[in-house]
């Protein structure tokens, strides 16, 4: 099989054609076409390096013909030289406005003509290998960015399981708050809430950080993440302190890992998530639109899966039930917005539930310490979920 270039001639003007094919063909695989309609039947059969193309023809001319070219994506990269005898610079300045490489002027000379194709294709060439390296490099950098993002989601999860082991809780709640993130930024991108900072997440980082929202009861102790019952005012305090540890801890990492942009909303998440529409969350008691969007939303995904779930201290409430004092809080613990949000997706939450119970999820078989979810509870609940 020949490794010659392959040149497409096209001209009107028989002489013209059998004069280019006899300077090139000793150098180049030559295809003459007597028109442009030839030409794009010809470009169906081979893979052409480059087209020779005369622009004064009937029918279809140069500059219509090189329109066609440049809008076909299997095409568009075939680099054209323009054959003419038309010496004006408007002519010139459109070729080169269409996508013309060079301009070569009638009668050409066969040792000119030669070299122009010789030099452009050796530019051609050399940018075909350039993209070649640089798509070679991207595949690399996004292989190896997938490597690390599976690296740190590995790490995370590794992390919060040990907390949630230490809790008491499987991480059946560390799927199930994730896919309940991922099921409200899905809406709110469909209902344009918040949009204008949802668009600009980059979910790969996103949902995944939600795992490291409560690594800071790492510090907690056992009497009080275990306790079977409600919290003393004393212990409930030192039950807040895990939001700002949790940010410590993150703050630790990231100073000892060269790419910490996954944890940047991990961060966000662990100090903000226990805060409350109404000011009266904690650690910081930030109020309305000044706690984070991050933090707005866990919110929602960690409360209404520990209302659905058992803890040490509660039996499990039904989807129904959840449901409705989610809605109750709006304007108070939760974001108005976020809630009509919820409320729209609540079916998908209940399914995602449903699919991945577990040890904690809508468990009957539990300690008869725990008591009914009354009117008590959900008031307890309503003050922090632990």
């Amino acid at each position: 099989m020949s490794d010659r270039k392959k040149i497409v001639l096209v001209d009107d003007n028989m002489a013209n054609l059998t004069l280019g094919k006899t300077m090139l063909r000793t150098f180049y695989e030559v295809y003459p076409a007597p028109s442009a309609a030839k030409m794009f039947e010809l470009l169906k059969h081979i893979d052409a390096d480059m087209i020779l193309l005369d622009i004064m023809m009937p029918d279809m001319d140069g500059f219509e013909a090189i329109k066609v070219l440049k809008s076909d994506k299997e095409l568009m990269d075939i680099p054209v030289i323009f054959l003419t005898s038309k010496n004006d610079e408007g002519s010139e300045i459109e070729g080169f406005n269409l996508g013309a490489i060079d301009y070569v002027y009638k009668p050409f000379s066969a040792p000119l003509l030669l070299k122009r194709i010789e030099i452009h294709l050796l530019i051609e060439s050399q940018r075909k290998q350039l993209r070649g390296l640089n798509e070679n490099l991207a595949a690399k950098v996004n292989k190896k960015t997938e490597r690390i993002l599976g690296l740190e989601n590995s790490v995370m999860s590794t992390v919060a399981e040990l907390v949630e082991f230490r809790d008491d809780i499987t991480g059946g709640h560390i799927y199930r708050t994730q896919k309940y993130l991922e099921i409200l930024i899905k809406q709110m991108l469909e209902d344009k809430v918040y949009d204008s900072q949802v668009s600009k997440w980059d979910l790969e980082y996103v949902l995944p950080s939600a795992q490291l929202h409560d690594v800071g009861k790492i510090a907690i102790s056992d009497n009080i993440l275990k306790k079977q019952g409600p919290l003393t005012p004393e212990e409930f305090e030192v039950m807040k302190t895990h939001a700002a540890v949790g940010v410590e801890i993150i703050e630790r990492i990231t100073q000892n890992a060269e790419e910490n942009d996954f944890l940047k909303h991990a961060m966000i998440i662990a100090g903000t998530h226990q805060e409350k529409w109404n000011g009266s969350g904690y650690p910081v008691g930030l109020r309305g639109e000044d706690i984070p969007l991050e933090g707005r939303l866990m919110a929602i995904a960690d409360v209404y899966d520990a209302l659905i779930s058992v803890r040490p201290y509660k039996k499990a409430m039904s989807k129904d039930e959840a449901k409705r004092i989610m809605i109750e809080e709006s304007g108070s613990h939760f974001d108005p917005a976020l809630i009509k949000v919820f409320e729209k997706v609540a079916d998908q939450f209940a399914e995602v539930a449903e699919e991945n119970r577990d040890g904690g999820a809508d468990r009957e078989d539990f300690s008869p310490i725990a008591l009914q979810p009354n009117q008590k509870d959900r008031e307890a609940l309503r003050s922090g979920c632990r």
